[in-house]
C-alpha cells in the first residue's frame, strides 16, 4: 500500500525547471492564426507604444514561446500575445523566453479564438500540456485572457490559489490591470480594413490610448480647432480696428481731433 501511494504521488507532482530553448527544439505545434490575429496582437502592442508605456525592460511578443522544462521534458507555448513587466537582458532578437531563468513571469497571455481549436481551454496534463495547464499549473501566469474576434466576449482569468478564476467586467465592460496601470476592454469599429471587435487600453481616468492613426486625427482636429480660434482672433481684431475707424471719423465729421481727446478716467 505504501508503494502505491508513493507511486501515486510522484504521478501528480511536477518537477519543474528553466532552461533554456534548446537550439533545434520545435514547437510540437504551428501556432493557429488567421488573418485578424496579427492585427489583433499588433494593435494592442501599438498603443502602448504611443502612449508611451513601454520600456526597454518589459517584453511584449506575440506567437513567441514561453519555455519550461516539467518533470524532464522541455516545453513551449507560444500565446498571441505576452507581457513580461521585466527581463534581466534587453535582445533584440530574442526567439523564446524562459521565465525565472532569463526575468519575471509573464503578467499577461492572452489568447484569441480561431476558427480551428487550439488547446486554448485545455487542461490536459500529459506531455505535451495543454495551454490552460501549462500557463495555469507550470508557468502560473497572474492573468489569463481569452478573446472571441468574431463575438466580441472576452474571458478574463485571474490566478486565484494556484486556479483561474473568471472575473467580471466592471460597468463600463473593462477589467483594471493593476501591475499595467490600465484597463482592458472591448471596443468596435475598424483599423486596417478589418471591422469587428477588437481589445483596446483605456488609461485610469478612462482615456483610449489610441492607435497611430487616431493619434493623427486627433492631431489634425487640433490643428484646425486652433486654425479657427487664430480666425476668430483676426476676425475680433478687425472689428475692433473697423470700429475705431469709424469712430475716429465721426469724432472728425464733428471737427473733434480724436488726438486731443482727454484721457478717459
Amino acid at each position: 500500500m505504501v508503494t502505491q501511494l508513493s507511486e501515486a504521488k510522484s504521478q501528480t507532482e511536477l518537477v519543474i525547471s528553466w532552461e533554456a530553448l534548446p537550439k533545434d527544439f520545435k514547437l510540437e505545434d504551428e501556432p493557429v492564426e488567421n488573418t485578424g490575429q496579427p492585427l489583433l496582437a499588433g494593435a494592442l502592442r501599438e498603443s502602448l507604444e504611443i502612449s508611451g508605456f513601454i520600456q526597454t525592460q518589459m517584453l511584449i511578443a506575440s506567437n513567441f514561446g514561453l519555455c519550461a522544462t516539467v518533470n524532464g521534458q522541455f516545453i513551449a507555448k507560444a500565446p498571441d500575445w505576452v507581457y513580461v513587466p521585466s527581463v534581466n537582458q534587453v535582445m533584440g532578437n530574442r526567439k523564446s523566453y524562459t521565465p525565472n531563468l532569463e526575468g519575471d513571469i509573464p503578467a499577461i497571455a492572452i489568447e484569441f479564438l480561431s476558427d480551428t481549436e487550439g488547446g486554448e481551454y485545455s487542461v490536459k496534463r500529459a506531455y505535451p500540456p495543454g495551454k490552460w495547464f501549462f500557463y495555469e499549473q507550470i508557468l502560473q501566469i497572474p492573468i489569463y485572457i481569452i478573446f472571441e474576434p468574431d463575438g466580441g466576449l472576452l474571458e478574463y482569468y485571474q490566478l486565484e490559489n494556484k486556479r483561474y478564476e473568471l472575473k467580471q467586467p466592471d460597468e463600463n465592460g473593462r477589467h483594471w490591470i493593476e501591475v499595467m496601470g490600465l484597463f482592458l476592454g472591448t471596443w468596435q469599429g475598424t483599423k486596417e480594413a478589418r471591422t469587428g471587435y477588437w481589445l483596446r487600453w483605456w488609461d485610469q481616468a478612462g482615456n483610449l490610448l489610441p492607435w497611430a492613426v487616431e493619434q493623427i486625427e486627433q492631431e489634425r482636429q487640433r490643428a484646425e480647432q486652433e486654425r479657427q480660434r487664430a480666425e476668430q482672433e483676426r476676425q475680433r481684431a478687425e472689428q475692433e480696428r473697423q470700429q475705431k475707424e469709424r469712430l475716429i471719423a465721426y469724432l472728425q465729421s464733428q471737427g473733434i481731433d480724436p488726438n486731443n481727446l482727454p484721457p478717459f478716467e
